[in-house]
């Protein structure tokens, strides 16, 4: 039986060219991840605030070394895409941010993130999701990407609404964390969506 509705982005969209590199403008690289990156995404996640919102905890470099492997491979799979974020000036790692769920016949994706504490109270987490947006809706053609954080995680309800995803409303006992389960915030940002006075356009590609 044939759709009556073409994908709105066909397979070999990501894999066929590869996971690129942004800049957001005001500091900060988007890139991909290094092996050398562990022992600062370990250090990251021995922070208690990771574990609070988090349900993954991090027990050696070499578990972590792991991830980064996962991670470097989700380009080629299309169902994710990973970057570190950097420090423009010295290659700091600052934090992570992420398209989850990825289906690319739907043009849908979850965007995830999370930074270091040292990072913290800068816009690092905004900075870079600004930029994934960007890139994802305006440059590859996502239709639509979620966003959700738990309703008593304040911060991440911040970073939503300073880079324009729109509130959609509250998914009740969603997502089960060490303390419980929690009321899940939903918010989404589509094509064409403006994000206010906040924008800074589109992010630019490293040389």
């Amino acid at each position: 039986m044939p759709y009556l509705t073409r994908p709105v982005l066909a397979a070999g969209t990501l894999s066929r060219a590869p996971q690129p590199t942004l800049r957001t403008g005001d500091g900060l690289l988007l890139r991909p991840w290094r092996t050398e990156d562990a022992p600062a995404v370990h250090a990251a996640f021995q922070d208690p605030v990771m574990h609070q919102w988090h349900v993954r905890a991090a027990d050696s470099e070499e578990e972590v070394r792991g991830w980064i492997t996962e991670w470097q491979q989700a380009w080629e799979r299309e169902r994710g895409v990973q970057w570190a974020v950097a420090d423009t000036a010295d290659d700091r790692l600052l934090g992570r941010v992420a398209l989850r769920e990825v289906v690319l016949g739907d043009g849908v994706a979850e965007v995830a993130y999370w930074t270091t504490a040292g990072a913290r109270g800068r816009g690092v987490a905004a900075r870079a999701t600004r930029a994934l947006a960007y890139w994802a809706l305006d440059e590859i053609g996502f239709q639509r990407l979620e966003l959700l954080h738990a309703v008593v995680n304040a911060a991440s309800c911040r970073v939503a609404q300073k880079t324009g995803f729109a509130l959609e409303g509250t998914k009740r006992s969603a997502l089960l964390h060490p303390d419980g389960w929690h009321d899940m915030h939903l918010h989404a940002r589509v094509r064409g969506d403006w994000d206010g006075p906040c924008g800074s356009g589109p992010a630019e590609p490293a040389a």
